[in-house]
């Protein structure tokens, strides 16, 4: 998917925000994270998506994390903008900042907790469409929202033309196969899932918004493009390299294994809020021996 002048697609990464102990924003964390990432080859940024503690960001927060990202990235890779929210008025109201600070597009999470039937899914996505034009990315992740947003209802939001892609979390390689059955060309596959994204793109997937991306950039990069051109025997061998990852940065809720191995890695200070928490001490060495298997710690 081609945005103005980027290319969406690829590597896209979930992108952690980075704190200081008492939980404020790391700002300088931000842009060093973020410089990391494009001199790696990530392929864009997700801002505030889950991986970036959307949750527990305050409106303002949230809108600055964005606006501050645009400004680091400076069009170097596509941003995408973390901008859904379980009421269809507050969604519109975080699309309509990332389109004026300068977004290349906003991803989208079905509301959570108050579970919506497919109809209201339809309509709250079609009424955000209608109400901002940015280009607009989908996001299915029934684990964490309570709600399954099916292929025939994105089949039908498909039609809308600034919605371009569904970010697809459900961890099921099946449900990719039904995506592309029901939306054709009408838009893109993301997988939302680290450990069948491969898969995902070697079937017709254009990308990953991934959160092991956080740690291992370049590799995740030339996974996603061995995959998305089809080189199976490339993707399963550079993939091969990130499974200790795929588990070991889910033992926990994301964002919290990741947020503490990047703080192992040099990388942030060890910030998060309530009611998320550290690492439990217990997690410490698998998350660690996961590291430590690709070179990733000094010692």
């Amino acid at each position: 998917m081609t945005i103005g002048r980027q290319e969406l697609g690829g590597s896209m990464v979930a992108l952690v925000t980075p704190m200081h102990a008492d939980g404020s924003v790391d700002w300088q964390a931000l842009e060093r994270l973020i410089n990391w990432h494009i001199d790696e080859g990530t392929h864009g940024i997700v801002a505030v998506g889950t991986t970036g503690e959307s949750a527990t960001l305050g409106f303002r927060e949230h809108d600055e994390v964005i606006e501050r990202t645009v400004e680091i990235v400076d069009k170097r890779v596509p941003v995408i903008a973390g901008t859904g929210g379980n009421a269809t008025d507050e969604a519109i109201r975080l699309t309509r900042h990332a389109k004026r600070v300068g977004a290349d597009a906003s991803l989208l999470v079905c509301p959570y907790y108050n579970k919506p039937s497919q109809e209201g899914l339809y309509r709250h996505f079609h009424a955000i469409a209608m109400a901002v034009d940015i280009p607009q990315i989908l996001y299915n992740v029934p684990s964490r929202t309570g709600v399954d947003m099916l292929p025939e209802t994105v089949g039908r939001l498909a039609e809308i033309d600034n919605i371009v892609a569904v970010k697809e979390a459900k961890g099921s390689i099946e449900r990719i196969h039904d995506l592309i059955e029901h939306v054709g060309d009408g838009m893109d596959i993301y997988s939302g899932d680290d450990g069948t994204a491969m898969e995902s793109m070697l079937v017709g997937g254009k990308g990953n918004i991934s959160v092991v991306a956080n740690v291992v950039p370049k590799l995740m990069s030339q996974m996603c493009l061995a995959a998305t051109a089809g080189e199976r025997e490339r993707a399963e061998r550079l993939d091969a390299e990130m499974q200790s990852l795929h588990t070991a940065l889910f033992m926990e809720a994301n964002p919290i294994p990741v947020k503490w191995a990047l703080q192992d890695m040099g990388w942030i200070e060890p910030g998060i809020r309530l009611p998320l928490t550290p690492l439990a001490e217990h997690f410490h060495e698998h998350v660690r021996d996961a590291l430590r298997g690709l070179d990733l710690l000094d010692s």
